[in-house]
């Protein structure tokens, strides 16, 4: 009998990985959160926010909501559907184990696909492409050779 909760319990253990679960999945969001909720659905999965800003910007009315857990902002440019979650805290990783302070070599090595770029004064690595209405995931290279922030969102302009 013990021996079948042990082995119950280890093969449970296997299905989640060590630490946190992947927070970050590529082209589709991150912290349960994926491109397209609602702020009222994004409400209802993390609750109240940390912070919220409302504004206009180049693009028009925006919303952004930060949370502290999960460590994310989500963007709602155009105040419809999310159209950016990013974080800044190395809690949030892929699958994979990619996130903040991960190094260049080690983005090459486990997301595929990626492509590393200096443009615009920045360093990032990228996955899809920059031109409007596409998904991106990109990550922010600091001096230091490491990813600084990770960014899931549509493309506005």
């Amino acid at each position: 009998m013990r021996f079948r909760l042990l082995v119950g319990l280890l093969a449970a253990a296997l299905l989640v990985p060590a630490g946190a679960a992947a927070t970050i999945v590529l082209q589709k969001g991150m912290g349960g959160i994926t491109i397209g909720m609602t702020e009222a659905q994004v409400r209802a999965k993390l609750g109240q926010p940390s912070r919220t800003v409302r504004g206009k910007n180049d693009f028009g009315a925006f919303t952004a909501l930060t949370y502290k857990r999960p460590a994310i902002r989500v963007t709602f440019q155009g105040n419809r559907g999310a159209t950016g979650i990013d974080t800044s805290s190395p809690g949030e990783r892929t699958a994979r184990g990619i996130g903040v302070g991960s190094t260049v070599a080690a983005v090459k090595a486990k997301v595929p696909g990626v492509k590393c770029k200096t443009e615009f004064g920045f360093r990032h690595c990228y996955i899809g492409s920059f031109n409007p209405g596409t998904r991106v995931t990109d990550f922010v290279i600091a001096k230091t050779g490491k990813v600084s922030r990770v960014t899931v969102g549509i493309v506005i302009d």
